[in-house]
């Protein structure tokens, strides 16, 4: 790293291992040294501003500092930081764990908390391994899931990611499960549209779990949009018919909302809004609106009565995590929620969502496709006949470096320029987005 960088990066690039990061780019690009954050904004210790256009990895929901969270945030610490999940309880926990079972689908009764999304799958893939055990049905032990589709990076999630940039270099201790390939609306094989298909390309998926049934646990995937695949969105009839085949085959059914949930679709749970059952409902991300780490592993009684007996029968989960149902976490995520259900908040999104659908039509000209599911929005940017721009291109990269020029932070997925902004952004917001964003790709495409 050059010695024209501030110390403080200088020091980060010696000791710091970032996440999803090639080090060897900090270099000539080091990360943003943000001082401050307030609203859908970033402040560096020079004061430069950048629109938060991807949530802090789509977690964000409020805004930076919210005055009702910091509050929340500082009330429960007068009472209480940290206690232990086992044999003691707290009243932030019980508050929350009822009102996710109020505002989820009927029969989603019970509530498991952990501490990210991955342990969120890791819990709904271990107790649907365990209940097949305990009904006597132990040959049940695979999963199917969607290529594309990701679930967290612990090799149990790892097991059911379809993306190889995350899985390839561990494929070797992962346990066997069935890869199925998914919707792909943009390049479909049937020709059809999203808007207008049934969901043809329910197929594959319908095929493996016949032919396996007797062999499959569940079947995990993110409903409507595939988050790390590059935001690929597909229609709710593929869920349903998936709803109808894992009920007649006795196939768990797990939905991974960690992404999607509260607010990002316009409503509050995918499953929720399309009347949808799933046997487990897999939650974390917006849940404390970026302010501290949980997740939520929602479950039916009858997946919970299974594990239900005498000590000497062994049938409890064991399964802990030290800051399960941190009471920090807990207060802050009741407070988002009360900030989700209250005031018609939801219906404020709509305006919002036709805002984002218009401005996205200036990206028409380019190739590739703007694709959207209410506050979620894509453009995959494409060459002739829809191929994919060389890997070593970073088309992607390049727009998220014009993108620090102008002060709005993208990050995009390969060359899939996303936006997952706070849900507080306002319609005058969203056009600097947009517009700022076709800047960006123009800049690029133009040099490529």
């Amino acid at each position: 790293m050059s010695s024209e960088i501030k110390p403080d990066l200088v020091r980060d690039f010696h000791h710091i291992w970032h996440p999803c990061t090639q080090h060897k780019d900090y270099e000539t690009t080091p990360p943003i040294l943000v001082e401050r954050a307030e609203g859908i904004y970033l402040y560096d210790r020079e004061g430069n501003r950048y629109m938060d256009v991807i949530a802090s990895w789509w977690v964000n929901l409020f805004g930076h500092n919210h005055p009702r969270l910091n509050t929340a945030l500082t009330r429960q610490l007068e009472k209480m930081a940290h206690v232990m999940f086992a044999g003691i309880t707290h009243q932030p926990a019980i508050d929350l764990a009822e009102t996710l079972v109020n505002l989820s689908p009927a029969g989603l009764e019970k509530v498991f908390f952990s501490d990210n999304g991955s342990t969120s799958v890791e819990v709904a893939l271990k107790m649907s391994l365990q209940y097949w055990q305990e009904k006597g049905r132990p040959q049940k032990v695979r999963f199917a899931y969607l290529k594309g589709g990701y679930h967290g990076e612990t090799l149990g999630a790892l097991s059911v990611c379809g993306l190889d940039i995350f899985r390839a270099k561990f494929e070797k201790v992962l346990p066997e499960q069935l890869p199925v390939q998914g919707p792909d609306c943009f390049r479909c094989p049937y020709g059809l549209q999203r808007e207008t298909c049934n969901a043809e390309c329910f197929e594959p998926m319908e095929k493996v779990l016949s032919e396996n049934s007797d062999t499959v646990a569940g079947v995990i995937v993110e409903p409507l949009v595939q988050g790390a695949a590059g935001m690929m969105m597909y229609p709710p009839i593929y869920l349903k018919k998936l709803q109808l085949t894992c009920e007649s085959l006795e196939i768990h059914m797990i939905f991974d909302e960690i992404a999607v949930a509260f607010g990002r679709t316009g409503s509050l749970f995918v499953c929720g809004e399309h009347d949808l059952k799933p046997t487990f409902l897999c939650l974390s991300k917006g849940i404390t609106s970026g302010y501290l780490p949980l997740s939520a592993t929602l479950t039916t009684d009858e997946i919970y009565s299974a594990f239900y007996g005498e000590h000497q029968d062994l049938k409890m989960f064991v399964h802990s995590h030290s800051y399960s149902a941190n009471p920090l976490a807990c207060a802050v995520a009741n407070e988002t929620l009360s900030m989700l259900t209250e005031n018609n908040f939801l219906e404020t999104l709509k305006p919002k969502i036709a805002t984002i659908q218009e401005c996205g039509k200036q990206f028409e000209g380019i190739e590739g496709e703007f694709r959207q599911t209410g506050m979620i929005a894509a453009l995959e940017l494409v060459g002739k006949n829809k191929e994919r721009f060389a890997f070593e291109k970073r088309i992607g990269y390049q727009v998220y470096l014009e993108g620090l020029k102008r002060g709005v932070f993208m990050r995009p997925l390969g060359d899939v320029v996303y936006f997952i902004p706070p849900l507080i952004i306002t319609a005058e917001e969203i056009e600097v987005m947009l517009n700022t964003a076709r800047d960006c790709i123009d800049a690029v495409l133009k040099i490529n």
